[in-house]
C-alpha cells in the first residue's frame, strides 16, 4: 500500500510523458510548419556538412576563422537535431507527446548547444575584430592554441550552464500537470508550469543568461562598432567591400539569434505570453542555425571559391 502511494506521488510529481500542445488552437500552421520543416533540414544538414568537409579539405581555409566556423556547423547540426526530428513527428501526428526521459535529454541538449552558441558566435566577433583591427597581431593573437582553448571554454560554458539550470528545473514538481503549451521542451515554460516556490530558479535563469547572452551581444556589438570604424578607414573601396562582406553575414546570424533569445530568456518565465515561447524557439533554435550555412556559404567568396574547386574535382573525368 505504502509503495502504491509512493509510485502516486512520484507519478503526479514528475508525468510520465508530457503532451506538447504546439499550434492546437492554430491547427492550420502545422502542414505549412511541417514541410517547411521537413524540407529545410535535411537542406542545411548537407549545408553544414559541406562547410565542415570544404574547411577541413582546402588549406586555404585552415584559419581561425573557418576553424570557428566548423565549430559552428557542429554545433548547429547538433542544435537543429535535437528539436526538429521531435517538431516534424509532433506536426505529422495526431499523438503529440514526448517521454519524461525524452524531455529531460531534449532539454539538456538544447540547452547546451543555445548557451554554446552564445557565446561562440562572441569569440567570432572577437576573431574579426582583431583580424580588421589588429592584422599586424593577427597570427600572433589568434594563433592554434588560443584558438584550441576559446572553443574549449565555450563548450564547457554551454555544458556547465546546461547541467546545473535543466538539473535545477527538473527539481520542480508538475503537480500532475503534463501539458506543455509549446513545441519542445524548454527551460522558461517548464519553469512556468511547473508548481511550487519558483522565484529563485527563475532569479538564477535570468543572472545566467545575463552572462550568456546580453553581455556577449554588447561584446559583439562593441566589436563591430570598432570593425566598422576601422572599414570606414581603408583607402580602398574594394577592400571596404570585402571586409563588410565578410563581416555583414557573421551580424546578420548574430541578429537573428540574440533579438528572440534575448526577449525569451531576460524576462522572468511568469510574465511570458503564451505564444512567444512557440514563435522565439521557431527563431533561435530552427530558423537561425538552418540559415547559417547558406549565409555564410553566399556571403563567402573564399568557400564558394573552395565548394566550386572541390566540386570539380569529384566530377573530372578519369583518364
Amino acid at each position: 500500500m505504502n509503495k502504491l502511494k509512493r509510485t502516486a506521488v512520484r507519478n503526479e510529481s514528475h508525468p510520465e510523458e508530457f503532451i506538447l500542445l504546439g499550434f492546437a488552437d492554430q491547427p492550420w500552421l502545422e502542414l505549412p510548419l511541417f514541410i517547411i520543416l521537413l524540407i529545410t533540414y535535411p537542406m542545411a544538414m548537407m549545408g553544414n556538412i559541406t562547410i565542415i568537409l570544404v574547411s577541413k579539405l582546402d588549406p586555404r581555409l585552415h584559419s581561425p576563422m573557418y576553424f570557428f566556423l566548423t565549430n559552428l556547423s557542429f554545433l548547429d547540426m547538433c542544435y537543429t537535431t535535437s528539436i526538429v526530428p521531435q517538431m516534424l513527428f509532433n506536426l505529422g501526428s495526431s499523438k503529440k507527446t514526448i517521454s519524461y526521459m525524452g524531455c529531460a535529454l531534449q532539454l539538456y541538449l538544447f540547452s547546451t548547444m543555445g548557451a554554446t552558441e552564445c557565446l561562440l558566435l562572441a569569440v567570432m566577433s572577437f576573431d574579426r575584430y582583431v583580424a580588421i583591427c589588429r592584422p599586424l597581431q593577427y597570427t600572433m593573437i589568434m594563433n592554434r592554441l588560443i584558438c584550441i582553448l576559446l572553443a574549449t571554454f565555450v563548450w564547457l560554458g554551454g555544458i556547465s550552464y546546461a547541467i546545473f539550470e535543466v538539473t535545477l528545473t527538473l527539481q520542480f514538481p508538475m503537480c500532475g500537470v503534463n501539458k506543455l503549451d509549446h513545441l519542445l521542451c524548454e527551460i522558461p515554460v517548464l519553469i512556468k508550469t511547473a508548481c511550487g516556490e519558483k522565484k529563485t530558479n527563475e532569479l538564477a535563469l535570468s543572472v545566467i543568461c545575463i552572462f550568456l547572452i546580453a553581455v556577449p551581444f554588447c561584446l559583439i556589438l562593441a566589436s563591430y562598432a570598432s570593425i566598422g570604424h576601422a572599414i570606414l578607414k581603408i583607402k580602398s573601396s574594394k577592400g571596404r567591400r570585402k571586409a563588410f562582406g565578410t563581416c555583414s553575414s557573421h551580424l546578420i546570424v548574430v541578429l537573428l539569434f540574440y533579438g528572440p533569445a534575448i526577449s525569451m530568456y531576460l524576462q522572468s518565465p511568469s510574465s511570458i505570453s503564451r505564444d512567444q515561447p512557440k514563435f522565439m524557439a521557431l527563431f533561435y533554435g530552427v530558423v537561425t542555425p538552418i540559415l547559417n550555412p547558406f549565409i555564410y556559404t553566399l556571403r563567402n567568396k573564399d568557400i564558394k571559391a573552395a565548394l566550386g574547386k572541390l566540386v570539380r574535382v569529384m566530377f573530372r573525368p578519369k583518364p
